[in-house]
């Protein structure tokens, strides 16, 4: 892979994506493409800090998926990771990024939090 180009990397890493994405359940597939769709396009033109960085994420998400769907096939786990409030990774995302998964929280669950929505709404 380090032969290839940065757009390179890019398209192989998204379409490695979306063929993981193949083995989820349908509403988790749907929510899933359409969810990485949006993020590369709003990604497209970001710094190279920023680029490294959701390179290394997805990356990691990539691999994260795939341990879990085999893990699946064998054993039929579920999948997901818990986000754990004490051990720091909320603490590292953007105020865009808690909304961006407060919003796919309320999508997935159907719970709406009324002390979030008014701290939101401010």
């Amino acid at each position: 892979m380090s032969g290839l180009n940065h757009v390179q990397r890019v398209r192989l890493l998204y379409k490695t994506i979306l063929r993981l994405h193949r083995g989820l359940p349908n509403e988790l597939q749907e929510l899933g493409q359409a969810y990485v769709r949006d993020e590369f396009r709003r990604h497209k033109n970001c710094n190279p800090k920023e680029t490294q960085i959701f390179m290394m994420e997805w990356s990691k998400y990539t691999l994260t998926l795939s341990e879990q769907l085999l893990k699946n096939a064998k054993s039929n786990i579920g999948f997901g990771k818990n986000i754990d409030k004490d051990d720091g990774v909320l603490d590292s995302f953007t105020d865009d990024q808690i909304v961006q998964l407060y919003n796919l929280f309320k999508e997935t669950t159907g719970i709406k939090d009324k002390t979030i929505e008014s701290e939101l709404s401010k």
